[in-house]
């Protein structure tokens, strides 16, 4: 299976998935790993803000948020990492890591983020990385995503 087909697969479980963690504290995590593998090459742009905001808002499986407060969070962590990449990071990883001892919602976080690095149809080595360093930082095996 290739990580393409994998991650397809995973797109289409997601929505019923999300729906069960419909929470604050998952949704920040989501959130914080979309703005982890946008800055993932080190720098956002404005298309690639647009680009994020425009998935989270169109994407069946995010829909049980409220979109204006998913792209608040967002534009929080976007800001944080604008400010100082290394804050931005930490950040970012702090809200995530509030999963930790979740293995289901953990794993759904990193689902998303695969979808997300692979939703212009190129699943960049630097997004890769960004997602492999979450699934560390959640104590989850990178080989179940493919990584």
């Amino acid at each position: 299976m290739t990580l393409f087909t994998w991650v397809k697969d995973q797109q289409k479980n997601l929505q019923d998935s999300i729906s069960k963690f419909r929470n604050k504290e998952f949704m920040d995590a989501v959130v914080a790993g979309c703005a982890l593998v946008a800055t993932a090459d080190g720098n956002i742009d404005s298309a690639e803000k647009q680009k994020m905001a425009g998935f989270i808002s169109r994407s069946k499986e995010l829909r049980v948020f409220d979109m204006n407060h998913v792209i608040n969070r967002f534009n929080h962590f976007v800001s944080d990492f604008e400010f100082n990449s290394i804050i931005g990071k930490g950040e970012a990883l702090k809200a995530i890591g509030k999963l930790k001892n979740n293995p289901e919602a953990s794993r759904l976080v990193v689902r998303v983020c695969c979808a997300i690095g692979s939703a212009d149809h190129n699943f960049y080595e630097y997004e890769k990385q960004v997602i492999r360093e979450i699934c560390h930082h959640l104590n989850l095996t990178l080989s179940e995503f493919h990584l």
